[in-house]
């Protein structure tokens, strides 16, 4: 059984190009935001796109994970700003996702910019999206300790 499954839905309308759709956030019920191809190759013009999302969603999860590694090392997070930016590239003829940058700019009690460095790391590795995405992106983190 699994510990949480979440449901998004789409209803597209129109061709690639010339289309566009809704995206709904089911489970939460938090948003419904437009999308579009020009949203993700072009500006976004108040639309949305799957990279978008995926940015968001590995940018919150490891949020959590880095959290939580910095917990159980003893040293709480006051705050960490998290910033993820999903590239989408052109390969092989086709678009494809090729990595994500993950910046972590974090306010950490006794702890040193190494130790902060070596923790970031290591929560990216236990991050789930990170894991999801790993297997077809490269990721990379940036971590800057405020201070």
């Amino acid at each position: 059984m699994p510990m949480a499954e979440r449901n998004a839905s789409v209803v597209w309308n129109g061709g690639l190009a010339d289309g566009k759709g809704t995206l709904k956030l089911v489970t939460s019920g938090a948003a419904e935001l437009p999308v579009s191809w020009p949203a993700r190759v072009e500006e976004a013009g108040g639309n949305t796109s799957p990279e978008e999302l995926i940015a968001a969603a590995h940018a919150s999860c490891y949020a959590m994970a880095f959290s939580n590694v910095l917990g159980q090392a003893g040293h709480g997070p006051e705050q960490l700003k998290v910033e993820a930016v999903c590239t989408l590239d052109m390969v092989d003829g086709g678009p494809k996702v090729t990595k994500v940058d993950l910046t972590v700019l974090g306010k950490v009690p006794g702890l040193d910019q190494s130790g902060f460095e070596s923790l970031a790391l290591q929560a990216e590795q236990g991050c789930p999206i990170s894991n999801l995405v790993r297997h077809g992106a490269e990721i990379s983190v940036t971590a800057t300790l405020e201070g």
